[in-house]
């Protein structure tokens, strides 16, 4: 069986061997993640709207997991560095029922709460009961969707990146084959359109959860026990929440400032709403390396600051930060020299393909700010410095990321270029900030395993 004895053997120094089944992992959600819409789309035109809406609200609410998730692997990190065995699986047990109960009302309000969403977002009467439909049926699944993205937290929290890679290859083929028969009929099963893409979803979270649950108790044995829940260790769901709250409510702010930066975006005309959308996708290439070396980095932070090894720390850190760098910048600067060849790839437009090479090079500093500030946010919340990652993330994002975009894009008229360079500036200014704090080492002081 691992325990923490074993994971805690795991080389500090590894953090670019860990992150490349991050990479894998979050490669496979942005190939796959939209291939409901794409085989629905064969079928149905109407359907591709009808669940590009109800993934808004899907994507949005899956952040309530996020919240025990971060927060579990952040804590489960650090007791196995300080080999408090009995805290970890206190923490395994807690943290997988808070995520039941998430997982219930988040299925409550998909199921239930839809037709009122819906007709709040406004949508075509064409696609409404569709767009309903598909996200009931989502929603019932979502318990399912709770307790496979807990225990891959648990998975990562010992530094096992692969098994979990594994079995999101597992579930995004699952899903697929489950499309193709579902969507299309095959033999005595008929054809569901697009309450086959939303049942063969479900199946497949279903089937994830289960694998990812049976090799978890092979793995680590019987340590989720309801005798960890007596007494109720309370002080064990406030230390999750203490962490966890604060970093939703990040990616909540996060999505919400990219909604109103899209929002401005749509008052220019359509090339440029194209040319940004174009942007975006290539933008995530070097995106993904960036979120998965600073996933793997706040594991390994998480471990040896439990450990107390402060210098080890440091060293790491500021490694993965020259990694995430070195990489973004190469990747970014790769994308402009070739940005007209590669946006010519999907789009003949010359007014796209003219504005293209524009926001390449603007991406540039965005990319090397945004590595630094990933790596460094995760870093410090691992340490337990959780409120100023937070409130710069919170506050930069909305005072610089959207009011220099209506100040550069709209009132001083650079278009596009200005959205790109306020939120290039404001990724340079929290990386600038995170790399000063970070420097102060207010992060060393800080304990967050003290009673």
């Amino acid at each position: 069986m691992w325990n923490a004895e074993e994971a805690l053997k795991m080389k500090g120094n590894n953090i670019l061997k860990l992150s490349w089944p991050i990479f894998v992992e979050l490669l496979l959600q942005m190939l796959v993640g939209n291939a409901d819409q794409i085989m629905v789309g064969w079928r149905d035109p109407n359907g591709v709207g009808a669940i590009g809406n109800a993934n808004q609200i899907t994507n949005l609410l899956l952040l309530v997991f996020s919240v025990v998730c971060t927060a579990a692997m952040i804590l489960i990190s650090q007791y196995i560095g300080a080999k408090d065995t009995k805290r970890v699986n206190q923490t395994y047990t807690v943290a997988l029922l808070i995520n039941l109960v998430f997982g219930l009302l988040v299925s409550a309000v998909l199921v239930l709460g839809c037709g009122p969403i819906f007709r709040l977002m406004g949508v075509h009467v064409l696609i409404f009961e569709e767009t309903c439909l598909y996200m009931r049926l989502i929603g019932l699944g979502m318990m399912f969707q709770a307790v496979y993205l807990t225990f891959t937290a648990f998975f990562r929290s010992s530094q096992m990146m692969k098994e979990t890679m594994v079995i999101s290859v597992v579930m995004n083929c699952l899903n697929i084959g489950g499309n193709y028969v579902l969507i299309n009929g095959l033999g005595p099963i008929p054809a569901m359109g697009i309450a086959g893409a939303a049942i063969s979803s479900g199946l497949s979270r279903i089937m994830g959860a289960a694998i990812i649950a049976v090799l978890f108790r092979r793995t680590f044995g019987p340590v989720i026990s309801l005798r960890c829940l007596r007494p109720f260790p309370w002080d064990q769901l406030k230390r999750l929440l203490a962490i966890g709250v604060p970093t939703g409510g990040e990616s909540v702010s996060y999505n919400g400032s990219q909604i109103c930066i899209q929002t401005v975006c749509n008052r220019f005309a359509a090339y440029v709403v194209n040319t940004r959308v174009y942007a975006n996708l290539f933008a995530n290439v070097t995106y993904l390396f960036g979120s998965a070396l600073s996933q793997a980095c706040q594991v390994v932070v998480a471990r040896l600051m439990g450990a107390g090894e402060i210098a080890e720390t440091d060293r790491n850190v500021k490694r993965t930060v020259l990694a995430a760098v070195a990489v973004s910048g190469i990747l970014s600067v790769v994308l402009w020299l070739l940005a007209r060849p590669i946006y010519g790839i999907f789009t003949k437009d010359e007014q796209v393909l003219a504005l293209a090479g524009t926001i390449m090079l603007i991406e540039i500093p965005l990319e090397l700010g945004r590595a630094v500030n990933m790596v460094m946010c995760r870093a410090l919340q691992a340490c337990g410095d959780i409120r100023f990652p937070i409130t710069i993330c919170i506050v930069d994002a909305w005072l610089v990321g959207v009011g220099g975009s209506v100040l550069l894009g709209v009132v001083l008229g650079w278009g596009l270029a200005g959205l790109w360079a306020a939120m290039a500036i404001d990724e340079c200014i929290r990386a600038v900030l995170f790399l000063s704090r970070w420097n102060s080492r207010a992060w060393s002081r800080k304990h967050l395993l003290e009673e």
